[in-house]
């Protein structure tokens, strides 16, 4: 499978993915919860459908779909080390200048994440 091919498909079905996680995280965090479990509730959300998504789609090889309980731990593994790194930084934010800026901040977090994120899953998760 081409670079260019999986690098494509995962940036739309990333775009999708943080379009999700940002309105969970902005929803959940506007109705009173906290910046932390809001994140949480946004990075599961986004997570399950980029699962999907990418297994079917984006890391697929012909007809094979890539999942799988193997695969799914270690898109855990993975997804739980990113989502550390996300809510410390997200709540960092929060914390030092409000819940605003850390809706803003949010995308940004998720994007700079999303670069390692592929490289990770292209060869740890989905190989």
């Amino acid at each position: 499978m081409s670079l260019f091919r999986q690098g494509s498909q995962y940036l739309a079905i990333g775009l999708l993915q943080l379009s999700l996680d940002w309105l969970v995280f902005v929803a959940a965090t506007a109705a009173g919860l906290p910046a932390i479990p809001g994140n949480l509730l946004g990075r599961v959300s986004g997570a399950l459908l980029g699962f999907w998504l990418n297994g079917r789609y984006t890391f697929a090889s012909g007809d094979e779909r890539r999942h799988g309980w193997g695969r799914f731990a270690r898109f855990l593994g993975l997804w739980l080390l990113m989502t550390a790194i996300s809510t410390w930084l997200v709540a960092l934010v929060a914390h030092a200048l409000g819940l605003q800026m850390a809706w803003l901040a949010k995308p940004v977090v998720e994007g700079a994440l999303a670069a390692a994120n592929f490289f990770l899953l292209r060869h740890v998760v989905y190989r």
